[in-house]
């Protein structure tokens, strides 16, 4: 459902939140990366979901619902089958006295979805417009029906392959084994799990699924069908079934519902047999601004300033899983206009991303980032990505670039901003270069939202002040820190699986590489202390007190921001 574009455009010229000729401009870019122009704008921050949520509601005449506050009828619920809630983006949460279905969707104006549905239902639909995170709640609670047969459904899958007897690859295609495959994926799709481990251990096969950067034991089965079940994925993902002794990677794609997943497949040798490794990605989505990714208006805007520039380095710092990859990938969806060649260099492509080369490390074709890197600047680029600043060569290679001309994005493995310009230096590039290059450098970490259909406030704990103070010496902040008198934190409901977070969002610290630093960076009284002092100085926030301010907005807890820096 989406209001008309030259509606929605005197709409906002109206509310004054946009210029007409910007309108325009938004237009031209949504029309061109195929996005809806309501999509672009939430995304570049200029609305929010909610406020296009109310002009949607006023526009159309349809009444918001709000499933965090409104209970959902587990019968009404299963009246409509998880495949088609996915499919027609519908959930069915409650039946009138006279008959009649409330159900929420994400298009309530859809007069064909409508008609299927009382079709379906056997009644009246009465349609509602579904806020965020709805849908999410009511596939949760699907979650919930298959986590009680989840096991049964396992067990019995599992007793009939050990029945049929067959091993490897012949019982990959059988239904058993495919069966197992399918729903262990499916299971962690409804339980938004990032990650699904097949971790092999003397007495079994255990499953493990990451849910919010957290691993959680799913279940425990027999290793009678490892072989099996490794054989089932590695047909998935066209890798070699007779390989047992050698590191593999590839993907496949899989359908669930009206979502669909791409899962990066990695499997390694270990002691007892081979682990697997599978990572789960949206194929499609919008893009995410810095905002959406949980950046406040203070560094967001520090981060826009520098990506304007039209040559230099930026770079997103933190250790494996901390999100550099989104976020890099948000900083180029907004440099993705039609006037600059935009060429990268990953490993691997996470997110196809509309009109830019992306290309592919491939160490078998000898593609690696500094052959690759060097390929590309005979591609006449203006913006480069390379995924991951690894080593001495492709570092040396990323600056020269920078140094003519270039915009360059990448990643680097350190603990915080400040860090990574000794990491430069020790990887051979002479400090006068680090200081020419440098624009910005943004270090993140990810912590755990507190879910919004089961936030309360609590009282603080006052010992938690004594925990923050230390922290902050440990960390060499000179800073007081005064604790609130209501924090906030989730209950733990069907929606968030009972943690009481749902979501993850990061936190972060971002260091301007000002004329000061520059001059210090190459100065002889140049000391990691000395460039803090500067960098806080300059208006620089540390990664911890970033956290210390979301947990005082209820977007996170002050227990999860400890857990994340101490980490």
């Amino acid at each position: 459902m989406q209001i008309p574009d030259q509606k929605l455009k005197e709409i906002l010229i109206k509310e004054g939140l946009i210029a007409e000729p910007n309108f325009d401009a938004v237009a031209v870019e949504a029309q061109r990366k195929g996005y809806q122009i309501a999509d672009m704008l939430i995304s570049r921050g200029i609305i929010s979901q909610t406020y296009f949520n109310d002009l949607l509601s006023s526009y159309f005449g349809v009444e918001k619902v709000d499933l965090s506050r409104r209970p959902i009828d587990e019968e009404v619920l299963k009246l409509l089958p998880e495949e088609i809630a996915r499919q027609k983006r519908a959930i069915s949460f409650n039946k009138e006295p006279d008959g009649s279905f409330d159900v929420a969707l994400e298009d309530p104006g859809n007069l064909e979805t409508i008609g299927f549905l009382e079709s379906y239902l056997k009644g009246k639909v009465r349609p509602f417009l579904a806020q965020e995170g709805d849908l999410n709640k009511g596939y949760a609670m699907y979650g919930l029906r298959l986590s009680e047969n989840f096991k049964k459904i396992i067990e019995a899958n599992i007793n009939e392959s050990l029945r049929l007897g067959k091993r490897g690859e012949e019982a990959a295609a059988e239904v058993p084994i495919v069966a197992i495959v399918d729903t262990l994926v499916s299971y962690a799709f409804s339980s938004r799990a990032s990650d699904i481990h097949f971790e092999i251990f003397e007495d079994g096969i255990l499953i493990r699924y990451r849910v919010d950067g957290v691993l959680h034991e799913v279940v425990k089965i027999p290793k009678e069908v490892h072989a099996a079940i490794v054989a089932r994925v590695k047909l998935l993902s066209n890798l070699k079934i007779d390989e047992h002794y050698k590191p593999q990677d590839g993907r496949f794609r899989v359908k669930i519902g009206n979502d669909v997943l791409d899962i990066r497949v990695s499997i390694i040798p270990t002691y007892y047999g081979e682990k697997v490794e599978m990572r789960l990605l949206a194929s499609a989505q919008r893009p995410l601004s810095l905002q959406e990714l949980g950046m406040l208006d203070d560094m967001s805007k520090i981060v826009y300033e520098n990506i304007k520039k039209s040559y230099g380095m930026v770079l997103v710092c933190g250790p494996t899983g901390s999100g550099k990859t989104t976020t890099l990938y948000s900083l180029l969806n907004m440099l993705n206009k039609p006037e600059v060649n935009i060429v990268t260099v990953e490993d691997p492509i996470e997110y196809d991303i509309k009109y830019v080369n992306q290309t592919q490390i491939n160490a078998q074709a000898g593609i690696s980032f500094a052959n690759g890197l060097r390929s590309i600047l005979r591609q006449d680029p203006n913006i480069i990505l390379v995924g991951e600043i690894r080593d001495e060569e492709t570092a040396g290679i990323s600056v020269q670039s920078a140094l003519t001309g270039h915009l360059v994005l990448s990643s680097l493995h350190t603990n915080d901003a400040t860090t990574t310009i000794p990491r430069l230096v020790d990887m051979n590039i002479v400090p006068f270069l680090v200081a020419a290059v440098l624009n910005i450098i943004v270090a993140q970490r990810l912590v755990r939202k507190v879910c919004p259909s089961c936030i309360y406030s609590i009282t603080a704990p006052k010992d938690v002040q004594i925990i923050i103070e230390r922290q902050l010496k440990e960390l060499k902040i000179d800073t007081t820190y005064k604790l609130p008198q209501v924090l906030y934190a989730g209950k733990g409901c069907p929606a968030c699986g009972g943690s009481g977070y749902r979501g993850r969002m990061g936190i972060y610290e971002v260091l301007e590489v000002t004329e000061e630093i520059r001059k210090l960076i190459v100065g002889p009284e140049f000391t990691l202390d000395n460039l803090k002092n500067l960098a806080r100085k300059q208006g620089m926030i540390s990664m911890f007190e970033d956290g210390l301010r979301k947990a005082e907005l209820g977007m996170t807890t002050l227990e999860e921001v400890l857990r994340v820096i101490r980490e």
